[in-house]
């Protein structure tokens, strides 16, 4: 069995329980008990499990009654009815209150297993297709980390020593070196390969509403909170969940996500109780979060506890040896996808390549490349088909214009956030709106121009 999963076994007589345990751990699953279902409720609250199997006579609470109140928790996790008072109209009552499935004891028990496993394949994926919905698992493929340099390597043995662990790993580098790519492969390598991989850009969510996205809401909590909306946590519960721009976060929720982390329980916006998860969290930043620290705008106690493990990704520039590698990888994938033949690239290109500094990074390569194909008609892709400028023996690139259309767009788009943040009253999000541009792209921009 890949997965070592948890099952609750919800059940009055004692006898019975442990003949239910004893049969489930022989199997290979993990087993707890309850003799009521208020005491089994709070073990589901506080342990967490994968699978509830409950009778539906109890003491106290009922069988229904703790079905609804599961559901009501974690609606994603299957539960299986038991009951020696079986009937047509109770299954039926059951299986519309959520139930997975009905058991009418005495049962089989080679039934029962079976009917366990396909409950837990069930509620695997179940989530899995909604984090698909919702479009954070695009590629479930193992990500491709490509370069040999001692740079990469080294940052890719860190990587994978973390892997096993459950340790919060902090991942820090450039924009454009490619974070998110490493925390895939860290899920990918990790015991956690099977579950979700759920991604949240901190800084493209509106600072209101990304608590709501990381924790989830309850019906009614708030204006516009029309039904129930599970949160990413709960989302990468079994997986990993990688908090990208987690510098960008608000103080307040800060605190929030410093509780999550200690105590691996979350509570809905709008919820009365916190629950449980099991999520290993991977956090990335562009941003000098110590720096943050010392200015007062990230809290000292979530950057030890995010900084676990830190892993800092090198730029490219500090990666040249991988320049061929990455460029010659990129013209092949655009060359495949826009159905042009094969290329090749010339030394002298490879040579101008090798002198850039990169800002972009890897991102900004991989957009070289991509224009390259489409305007190279031959098989070979030259220096003039790279769109960038040499540079003469001072250092300054050749050619007045274009430098002066540089400057001069820079000076631009300057102004052009300038007078947008003036007109939002400061408010970024609503800047970015006005300049037709993503919240990250705004916050990059202010970050490379120092604006204040």
């Amino acid at each position: 069995m890949a997965e070592r999963f948890r099952i609750l076994i919800i059940e009055d007589k004692k006898s019975m329980a442990e003949m239910l345990a004893r049969t489930f751990e022989a199997e290979g699953y993990d087993a707890a008990t309850s003799g009521t279902g208020e005491d089994g409720l709070l073990k589901f609250l506080h342990d967490g499990a994968d699978l509830v199997l409950t009778d539906l006579k109890l003491p106290g609470m009922n069988g229904l009654q703790v079905l609804r109140a599961l559901k009501e928790k974690r609606p994603l996790t299957p539960v299986i009815m038991m009951t020696a008072f079986g009937s047509i109209e109770t299954a039926v009552e059951a299986v519309k209150a959520g139930a997975y499935d009905f058991l009418t004891k005495p049962f089989d028990t080679s039934h029962m297993l079976a009917l366990v496993e396909r409950a837990l394949e069930s509620g695997k994926l179940a989530a899995e297709n909604l984090v698909l919905k919702e479009e954070f698992a695009q590629e479930l493929s193992f990500p491709m980390i490509i370069g040999k340099s001692k740079a990469l390597t080294d940052a890719l043995d860190l990587l994978k020593k973390a892997a096993p662990t459950k340790a919060t790993v902090l991942i820090t580098g450039e924009s454009g070196t490619g974070k998110e790519l490493f925390a895939k492969a860290l899920h990918h390598l990790s015991p956690r390969k099977d579950g979700p991989f759920v991604a949240v850009n901190c800084a493209a969510i509106p600072k209101d509403l990304l608590e709501s996205e990381l924790f989830g809401h309850e019906k009614g909590s708030f204006t516009g909170a029309e039904a129930r909306r599970l949160g990413k946590f709960e989302l990468a519960d079994k997986g990993t969940l990688f908090l990208d721009e987690v510098g960008e976060m608000a103080l307040s929720l800060q605190a929030k996500l410093l509780r999550a982390l200690q105590g691996d329980m979350i509570e809905r916006v709008g919820g009365a109780e916190p629950f449980s998860v099991d999520v290993r969290v991977v956090a990335a930043s562009n941003r000098d979060l110590e720096r943050a620290v010392r200015e007062g705008n990230f809290r000292e106690d979530l950057y030890y506890r995010l900084n676990v493990f830190p892993v800092r990704i090198p730029p490219l520039r500090d990666r040249r040896d991988d320049i061929r590698i990455l460029a010659e990888y990129f013209i092949g994938k655009y060359a495949s996808e826009l159905k042009k033949g094969r290329f090749t690239i010339s030394g002298e290109a490879l040579n101008l390549l090798s002198e850039m500094e990169w800002k972009g990074n890897v991102r900004e390569l991989a957009n070289c490349m991509e224009r390259a194909v489409i305007i190279a008609d031959g098989g070979e892709i030259g220096p003039d088909h790279l769109g960038l400028a040499k540079k003469t023996a001072d250092d300054e690139p050749s050619g007045g214009l274009q430098r002066a259309a540089s400057v001069a767009a820079k000076a631009a788009e300057i102004e052009a956030i300038k007078s947008a943040l003036a007109a939002s009253g400061g408010n970024k999000s609503r800047a970015s709106e006005l300049l037709g541009v993503s919240y990250k792209t705004l916050l990059t921009k202010i970050k490379d121009y120092g604006i204040g």
